[in-house]
């Protein structure tokens, strides 16, 4: 029997999401400059979160949640960004996880479970997708379900797992049985009680340090019911890649903005200073402004297709590229946008310290082409773009 698919809700945002999401973002501002130089978990944020009951707003309200939509979710995303990036990543990450469960696991009882358990404890739900075999790539697992008497064992070297020592329960690829192709993947939940973590890497990067992405052997046994029954091809597709790329994209979005906020208050005090006068790095934060409005509506057009898409829309050509090449596109204009940033602000953007400094921005926005390599998104999307005819009209 095929699983049911179940789409989100559309975007509807309240003032009650927004109020509880800007006293998370908030406490993941006083915070973020500590989390990053000691490369640690941003526990403040995340207390936070818990107390406003954030981790669990995707759920259906008939099991405890309130029926957010990834609208809500991109908004969320974009103000904890503005704070701090890793907040924002780790948050992304986790509802990536909720929004598979709710679409792809809804006559499941075991993972129903999980998302009621989810939402009376405010888990924390991690992934697993890279191992030994496939590096950045998704769609190919070394490690296998194996059956062990009447449950499962799954043995893996997960070469980087953001906060997975920190997580509450996690979802991990793997190959169907030890006997399947490297495509051949299910997605598995496991709860912390049902895994161990050996630290197999360090996390010492150069930006979004509080990610605490390290590498680990990852060991865990279940039950059968554990595994997903929806294929992970068809999870990829419909949920894991567009909804990782749109959170992903806000967060960038939300870093970008905090950088283009520091360089108006800078560019605002040299002002007051000189009577008014312009410094000369006033055109960088005219281009830095443009960028972020551009980057905005990128995101804004993406979620819309996304939203008004069905199960079949969501795996046609063109919407597969187009969502990778939100990716691409959404981590280089993010780029440029802190870069000008930056410029706007000069020397006093350069440092370490100070109230202006774009340093941790510039460093986080960083890792946007690097998560999921942008040259292996765009050499994947290039046959598929020989498929796609250019449009007859600007409204087409």
């Amino acid at each position: 029997m095929t699983a049911q698919f179940s789409p989100l809700p559309k975007f509807a945002p309240t003032g009650d999401l927004v109020r509880r999401a800007e006293i998370a973002a908030h406490a993941a501002g006083l915070h973020a400059d500590a989390v990053d130089r000691g490369a640690r978990f941003p526990d403040e944020a995340f207390t936070a979160l818990r107390e406003q009951r954030l981790l669990s707003i995707m759920v259906p309200r008939d099991a405890g949640g309130e029926d957010a939509s990834l609208g809500d979710i991109a908004d969320i995303c974009y103000l904890l960004g503005r704070a701090c990036a890793s907040t924002a990543m780790i948050f992304a990450m986790h509802q990536i996880m909720v929004a598979i469960l709710v679409r792809h696991a809804r006559d499941s009882f075991w993972h129903q479970r999980l998302l009621r358990r989810l939402c009376a404890e405010q888990l924390l739900l991690a992934s697993s997708t890279t191992d030994g075999l496939g590096g950045g790539d998704l769609r190919a697992s070394a490690c296998a379900v194996t059956p062990a008497g009447s449950g499962i064992a799954l043995q893996k070297n997960a070469a980087v797992m953001s906060y997975g020592a920190e997580a509450d329960a996690l979802l991990t690829t793997a190959r169907r049985s030890p006997q399947a192709d490297a495509a051949d993947q299910v997605l598995v939940a496991f709860v912390k009680n049902e895994y161990r973590l050996e630290r197999a890497t360090a996390w010492d990067a150069l930006g979004m340090r509080g990610t605490c992405s390290a590498g680990f052997i990852l060991t865990a046994e279940g039950v059968p019911e554990q595994v997903l029954p929806t294929a992970y091809a068809k999870i990829h597709s419909q949920s894991m890649m567009p909804i990782a790329h749109l959170t992903w994209s806000s967060v960038w979005c939300g870093v970008a903005a905090g950088a283009v906020e520091r360089a108006r208050r800078f560019l605002r005090a040299a002002s007051r200073r000189s009577e008014g006068r312009m410094p000369p790095g006033a055109a960088h934060l005219t281009r830095a402004t443009a960028s972020l409005r551009t980057l905005r509506g990128m995101i804004a057009s993406e979620l819309a297709r996304f939203e008004a898409s069905d199960q079949d829309g969501l795996e046609t050509i063109e919407s597969q590229t187009a969502l990778n090449l939100l990716k691409v596109n959404a981590s280089e204009l993010a780029g440029a946008t802190v870069m000008s940033a930056l410029l706007a602000c000069g020397l006093a953007g350069y440092r370490n310290d100070g109230e202006f400094s774009i340093s941790r921005h510039l460093r986080d926005i960083l890792s946007a082409p690097i998560m999921i390599n942008n040259d292996r998104i765009l050499a994947g999307a290039a046959t598929a773009s020989l498929l796609i005819e250019v449009p007859g009209s600007l409204r087409n």
